[in-house]
């Protein structure tokens, strides 16, 4: 029985062939090496695996290194990586299922392991973000742009997933799905959540836009209260919003100013304020939650000496007016809401869009 981190990675690199076969089926065996192109499966040539060694050799068994990004390992991380998970106790379970082996027995005079990151905790979100990637190129960049999102300014904190595990509940088997993850920070930029939304690798319709087709395709983690997805660098105006994409539409036309999506109606009422702030624009999603989250945030930015906007969309949230109606429309209806003085600060070059609009 494997009962230690140490005879665990031992009994994967014992099985190093079988382990690369399962897990990075896309590579092939080349002399003492399975060679693939990275860690998460894709066909190449870069990254190569160890397949057989001891611990006197320059190569041990089970050892791994991605010649084109420097990135290097062990079968742990080859099973993390593609199975797209986050708590060591769940790379340790699945590494124990694939060997057949029974779960570790519990000692009590042992000494305890660091203990894995709590499901659904700040630091779970943290190592979630850290092991996704730029959306660049990925199906969230086109799930953005399949919503009229093109011009990506000030989105460092967005990241993609190609397989990222969801349960339904916690009777069901567990899913795998490429995700958007947005980190939510704290007002010193510290990452204290992250918000996932779960793709349809099959491409966006009309009915999903995108989305998973699965019950909850949103799911956000961490502490979240305060906190907020941040677009841009804390000036003395910023608006805040609830949705990801209802923020990136505003962005689409005020490139330049700093803007916050809270994620729920709840969550946009108890916002925290930058110390910095002296202008609020509250960007109101068209129901009764978004009526009272906006009423409930002006009245707290009054009470803090702010000046708070109010932006109205035309439709259900700005987002479905940017699909809807187009960005020169969505322009010229928030031109006339916010402050005469903003408008050459924050939407002179707004009417420039997409990729144009991107590299300004």
């Amino acid at each position: 029985m494997a009962r230690s981190l140490s005879e665990l990675t031992d009994a994967l690199a014992r099985n190093a062939e079988a382990v690369c076969r399962h897990y990075l089926s896309n590579g092939r065996r080349e002399g003492r090496y399975w060679i693939i192109g990275d860690v998460r499966n894709t066909p190449g040539r870069s990254m190569y695996v160890r397949l057989d060694g001891s611990d006197a050799s320059k190569g041990v068994a089970g050892k791994w290194t991605d010649a084109a990004t420097g990135e290097y390992g062990d079968l742990l991380d080859i099973i993390r990586e593609r199975c797209g998970l986050v708590d060591f106790t769940d790379v340790a379970a699945e590494a124990r299922r694939f060997l057949c082996l029974p779960p570790p027995e519990t000692r009590s005079q042992s000494k305890p392991r660091p203990s894995a990151a709590r499901v659904g905790s700040p630091e779970a979100a943290r190592r979630l973000f850290a092991m996704s990637h730029p959306i660049a190129g990925t199906l969230a960049e086109t799930y953005l742009h399949n919503r009229g999102i093109t011009a990506l300014r000030n989105t460092g904190n967005l990241s993609f997933h190609p397989r990222c595990y969801y349960r339904p509940d916690p009777y069901s088997e567990t899913e795998t799905w490429p995700v958007l993850i947005a980190a939510v920070t704290d007002l010193n930029g510290a990452v204290t959540g992250a918000h996932r939304t779960y793709l349809d690798p099959s491409g966006s319709s009309e009915t999903n836009l995108g989305k998973a087709p699965i019950n909850t395709p949103r799911r956000a983690m961490g502490d979240l209260l305060g906190n907020a997805v941040r677009f841009g660098t804390q000036q003395d105006i910023m608006a805040a919003g609830e949705g990801i994409e209802t923020m990136l539409s505003l962005k689409m036309v005020l490139p330049y100013m700093p803007m916050v999506a809270a994620l729920s109606a709840a969550h946009l009422a108890a916002i925290l304020f930058p110390p910095s702030l002296r202008r609020l624009y509250v960007a109101r999603d068209d129901d009764p939650a978004g009526d009272g989250a906006t009423k409930t945030l002006i009245n707290r930015a009054h009470a803090a000496g702010l000046e708070a906007i109010t932006l109205s969309p035309q439709r259900g949230d700005f987002n479905e007016d940017l699909r809807g109606l187009g960005s020169d429309a969505l322009c010229q209806a928030v031109r006339v809401q916010i402050a005469p003085h903003d408008v050459h600060r924050f939407i002179c070059h707004a009417g420039m869009s997409g990729r144009k609009a991107e590299q300004v």
